[in-house]
């Protein structure tokens, strides 16, 4: 996702504390190599624990696993720029009471910008999840090389979209490209996929 221009909250910083930041900064890296990056989720009760040794906030040592348990969503992500053209696809696929459509794909000098459109029959229903009452969130999968991060995406009552940008940008020539959209809980733990659809060109 796009992120907002970030403003320094306050022009208050106490120099005594730089070092312990330091090292706070040391130990999320040790914890990424520890892990091979994929560090899960600490169970709650012993959130509770550490929130109560060390005098914390239960909810705010769950928002800090949180947001570094989702790390890559704040790698910087390439905004298409000069646009080139735009490439047709014309691929779709049926599947579980839903149509999938790529209609095309615009080619920028620095990326591709790829929307993937979903139409159901099913106007009083609300493109969610029920078992967990969360809208549905999907993620592109191309192939290695390829960076797909999702820009944006939108829903009505028988229409979605998600809008992806990958990068480097596609090949004019797609002969041969596969891509695959895997369903998404949209919770933390990025293993709980669902519905995968996948497009062969």
């Amino acid at each position: 996702m796009r992120m907002l221009p970030f403003e320094r909250p306050t022009e208050h910083y106490d120099e005594r504390i730089m070092e312990l930041d330091e090292q706070i900064c040391s130990l999320i890296k040790r914890r990424k190599e520890a892990s091979d990056n994929n560090p899960g989720f600490p169970p709650l009760e012993r959130i509770a624990e550490w929130a109560s040794r060390f005098g914390l906030h239960e909810a705010f040592l769950r928002s800090m696993f949180g947001t570094m348990l989702n790390e890559e969503h704040f790698r910087p992500m390439v905004e298409p720029a000069d646009f080139r053209k735009y490439i047709p696809v014309l691929k779709s696929i049926e599947q579980k009471e839903r149509f999938y459509t790529l209609t095309s794909i615009r080619q920028y000098s620095n990326a591709s910008v790829i929307i993937l459109n979903i139409d159901w029959e099913a106007p009083d229903q609300p493109f969610e999840r029920p078992e967990i009452g969360q809208h549905y969130s999907y993620e592109l999968f191309i192939g290695e090389g390829y960076d797909c991060r999702m820009m944006n995406g939108g829903s009505r009552s028988d229409h979605a979209f998600y809008r992806f940008v990958v990068s480097p940008p596609l090949p004019d020539d797609l002969s041969g490209i596969r891509f695959r959209f895997q369903e998404s809980s949209g919770l933390f733990d990025k293993r709980e996929l669902g519905e995968e659809i996948v497009f062969e060109v």
